[in-house]
């Protein structure tokens, strides 16, 4: 119980690397990260046994901006027989169960990291689905609720036909999603794929149970860089009024809503119209990273917004510092002027070379 297994987007292997060691550093838990290069995952070995587990409780998922999963995992399972990898799987589950109440357990995922060699993996691991669920059932685990709020996921993480991890993640704090990934479907009437993005985001950063709450026809929102209009569209499809600002044209099927303002100027020198309280700031602008933490920092100071979600470019090198110190350097602008304020990132599964980051104002 000393390896956490953290899935994340083929060549930010390193990325991940650094931050789980920031993260557990940060706790007092030392290790070493395995990396190989666009594998799509990373184990993270503690120095001391039981200190994987402590991860996965006491790192907030939800903090962690490049992995999409964190398992704790046993040894990697090699040589599995083809005729029989079910005995070995549920042996090695055995040997975790005295540390974990797999009682409390109510999903199960085999899965393999998110790469072109590794998805050849994924019918088999489709239907070795179900016999490993009904075996792992006569132990008498994922017998849970799958509505409950505390227990466990099961995973069994295939690296190979014949090699794989198996452990658990903790409901409270992990993703619920197969392989950490969302399944959107691409709306046909969106201007762009880059819908997909914002969407993901309020998915990720919003509760579901909030969103109409912090989202609707009663808003006013301004997307700064926004032609053709994919992110203008997930603000418009939920009722708020956009002032799209983008010297390229918007598409025909926005402006036919009646609820965009096409601003053809430039995004770092607008200013929201007098007398209109803007509620939301979305950006999605190619440009250094510093200089879109610069202007989100400078529509927060002077109240133009009281939300925002937007994307930073990362660099081909130094990605993970990068990001640190940008979000530091918002975080301590907005502190200096003693607002209260929420800060999440994460690298999307429809992020590419960039993450996204959503900050909220609070009273």
């Amino acid at each position: 119980m000393n390896k956490l297994a953290l899935y994340c987007r083929p060549g930010f292997e390193k990325e991940v690397a650094a931050e789980i060691t920031d993260q557990a550093s940060n706790l007092g838990v030392f290790g070493f990260a395995r990396v190989q290069d666009n594998s799509g995952y990373v184990i993270f070995e503690c120095y001391q046994p039981d200190e994987a587990d402590r991860l996965a409780r006491e790192i907030p998922f939800n903090r962690l901006i490049f992995a999409r999963q964190m398992i704790v995992v046993s040894d990697l399972l090699e040589d599995l027989d083809p005729a029989d990898r079910i005995s070995p799987i549920v042996a090695a589950f055995e040997e975790l169960s005295p540390h974990v109440n797999f009682a409390q357990s109510s999903e199960l995922f085999v899965e393999t990291a998110d790469t072109n060699e590794a998805k050849e993996l994924s019918t088999f691991c489709r239907k070795f689905t179900v016999p490993l669920r009904q075996a792992l059932k006569k132990q008498g685990w994922l017998s849970a609720k799958a509505t409950q709020k505390s227990g466990q996921f099961l995973h069994c993480f295939f690296v190979k036909p014949n090699c794989c991890y198996v452990g658990y993640s903790y409901v409270d704090n992990h993703s619920p999603l197969f392989m950490g990934i969302p399944r959107l479907k691409f709306p046909a009437d969106a201007p762009s794929r880059s819908t997909l993005k914002l969407e993901e985001a309020i998915l990720t950063f919003i509760p579901r149970k909030e969103e109409n709450k912090r989202l609707n026809e009663n808003m006013i929102g301004v997307d700064l860089g926004a032609c053709p209009g994919g992110w203008t569209y997930q603000l418009v499809k939920r009722g708020l009024f956009v002032y799209a600002v983008d010297h390229g044209k918007m598409a025909a099927s926005l402006h036919d809503t009646g609820r965009i303002e096409h601003c053809a100027e430039d995004g770092f020198k607008f200013q929201p119209p007098k007398k209109k309280k803007v509620d939301w700031l979305v950006c999605d602008m190619v440009e250094q990273p510093s200089r879109i933490s610069l202007l989100i920092g400078k529509w927060l100071l002077n109240g133009w917004c009281r939300e925002t979600i937007f994307n930073l470019k990362l660099p081909m090198k130094k990605r993970y510092q990068e990001v640190v110190l940008c979000l530091e350097n918002l975080a301590v602008m907005l502190a200096e002027q003693n607002l209260n304020f929420d800060i999440q990132a994460k690298h999307l599964y429809h992020d590419r070379e960039e993450i996204t980051v959503h900050i909220a104002l609070k009273p």
